[in-house]
């Protein structure tokens, strides 16, 4: 068992090294990520099945714990759209008070990781996976937008993908034009909005605007004050959800898949930052952090929360230095639901949908389809195979499939680099010495490449020493030692001899812990090619017999 990591917060860490100038840096960049996370966060609950306010309030208390206790600097915690279609799913099929445990047990389960030191293992995960379900649920997203973008008239969408669509064709009737224009006004407004205006994000800009058309012009189009009454002028309430064995046992796999995404994208958004502000992040410290926020979300009304790329993003370009600015995002949404959240009724849920859109577009980073001709069939298989299982059944056989066939796909390419070279013949000691030369990996992939090799130790076979270089062997696994182990073994029976030459670090450590060094002989054991052949037709030609 590992030895557990320190508690370290990056703030504790920092914090001797603010002054004015990087706390002012801070505080802006902190109200800006703020005012940019309110209709995130709306947004988010409201496609997740939640309420807007539990999307608020999830940000709130995440977003300060993540900050306060994470392992990066500038990283920025709450609500996100990756975690759309798992909670939508969760809150269908076992309903909103059941997604709280969940939520808990995934906070666990994300401390624990951390504890442990497992933070460095979410880098095993391919690429090609990642990036296939994170294309996958863009698309979920984009689908369970499709009801509030085009107006439809019709009851809550299933979280089963061709059931959706069956829903939505069939409400397709249904479609209000003017919630479609006022969806298209605010989505082209988001992606149109000058960049040199910055400091004012385009989501805001667009929720403003699409509030302000659907009120002043009457516009018969739903609101959070139609759809949701509102969202209470109140601070969270503490509540502790009914926890009984029987309900966590069928809890188990839906809280895996929470604690797998939200470590999968706070780890990848705490490296995005990495790069952008030349640092490295603790991902022990940051899954710890992600663990504490996800258990004491639930308990004060919000639901899972992760790492957000974007807010994060945000956050480093208006300047800040450290995890002050996610502390300060945290109090001004906290600011924000205490003095205006009554005008949170007025806001269309089109104008939340066209956000959610723009969010869905960029996270499905679609050029990845056309550049997919690069790269090997291995990589486009395990890709596609993950993204059409993360929209056709869900994100945890989705990882499961791609982690299975990613791992396959690899050991059948090590194999092929595996391989035996005969030198033949030893004409010097009468044909009685063969020396092969094996590169590679010998593992349990490839451990049958040496099964030709068991006939020579047959006592009708003219060899009479066998000599086997494994200077480029870089790695031999105990499947592999277990048939070096029988072709010594069966050489020794029939009173021939095996040696081997350039075994490295890796395998000479194997051989002496196995005792297999012992067994074969240090005399059969030799640093240098030359020196094993030399030995071995000396043992050929009659002046000792083979130990």
């Amino acid at each position: 068992m590992p030895a557990l990591p320190r508690f370290r917060p990056r703030l504790f860490e920092i914090y001797g090294e603010y002054n004015v100038a990087r706390l002012r840096a801070d505080v802006l960049a902190g109200i800006t990520v703020g005012i940019l996370a309110l209709p995130l966060a709306i947004a988010f609950a409201i496609a997740s099945g939640m309420t807007p306010e539990s999307g608020i309030y999830t940000a709130i208390i995440a977003g300060f714990i993540i900050s306060a206790f994470g392992g990066s600097r500038v990283q920025i915690g709450g609500p996100t759209g990756a975690f759309i279609v798992i909670v939508y799913g969760i809150v269908v099929q076992y309903g909103v008070a059941n997604l709280l445990i969940c939520t808990l047990m995934a906070g666990v389960m994300l401390l624990a990781m951390g504890l442990l030191r497992m933070g460095s293992w979410i880098r095993f995960i391919p690429v090609s996976v990642i990036s296939g379900f994170t294309k996958g649920i863009a698309v979920l997203i984009l689908l369970s937008q499709f009801k509030d973008f085009l107006g439809l008239q019709t009851s809550q969408l299933p979280a089963e993908f061709f059931a959706q669509i069956t829903v939505l064709w069939n409400a397709l009737h249904t479609i209000n034009w003017v919630a479609v224009g006022l969806s298209m006004a605010c989505l082209l407004l988001i992606v149109f909005w000058p960049k040199r205006w910055s400091l004012l994000p385009s989501p805001i800009v667009a929720l403003v605007f699409g509030t302000l058309a659907a009120t002043l012009f009457n516009l018969p189009v739903e609101t959070i004050g139609s759809k949701f009454g509102g969202i209470p002028q109140t601070l969270p309430s503490f509540a502790l959800p009914e926890l009984s064995l029987d309900k966590v046992r069928h809890l188990i796999a839906p809280a895996i898949a929470i604690a797998l995404l939200g470590a999968i994208e706070s780890l990848l958004s705490a490296t995005v930052a990495d790069n952008m502000i030349d640092d490295r992040h603790d991902p022990n410290q940051e899954l710890m952090a992600q663990g504490l926020a996800n258990i004491a979300a639930p308990l004060f009304g919000g639901f899972c929360a992760t790492g957000a790329i974007a807010r994060t993003s945000t956050n480093v370009r208006m300047g800040a230095f450290g995890p002050v600015s996610g502390i300060v995002h945290a109090a001004t949404l906290l600011v924000v639901i205490l003095v205006a959240a009554p005008l949170a009724k007025h806001v269309p849920l089109a104008a939340l949908s066209a956000i959610l859109v723009v969010v869905a577009w960029k996270m499905g980073e679609w050029s990845d389809f056309r550049e997919m001709r690069r790269y090997t069939m291995n990589y486009r298989a395990v890709l596609l195979a993950t993204f059409v299982l993360t929209v056709v059944f869900d994100l945890v056989v989705a990882v499961e499939v791609g982690l299975v066939m990613a791992a396959v796909l690899f050991i059948t390419r090590i194999s092929s680099l595996t391989g035996i070279v005969d030198d033949g013949p030893d004409t010097i000691s009468g044909n009685r010495v063969r020396a092969y030369e094996m590169f590679g990996s010998l593992f349990f992939g490839s451990a049958n490449k040496l099964e030709p090799l068991l006939a020579h130790a047959d006592p009708g076979d003219p060899c009479r020493i066998l000599v086997l270089d494994i200077q480029r062997t870089i790695n031999i696994d105990t499947t592999g030692l277990d048939i070096l182990e029988s072709l010594r073994r069966k050489m020794k029976k029939n009173g021939k001899a095996l040696v081997i030459t350039g075994a490295g670090t890796q395998p000479l450590s194997l051989f002496t812990r196995s005792g297999f060094a012992d067994r074969l002989g240090a005399d059969n054991l030799f640093p240098h090619r030359s020196a094993g052949i030399a030995h071995a037709r000396g043992l050929a030609g009659g002046a000792r017999r083979p130990d």
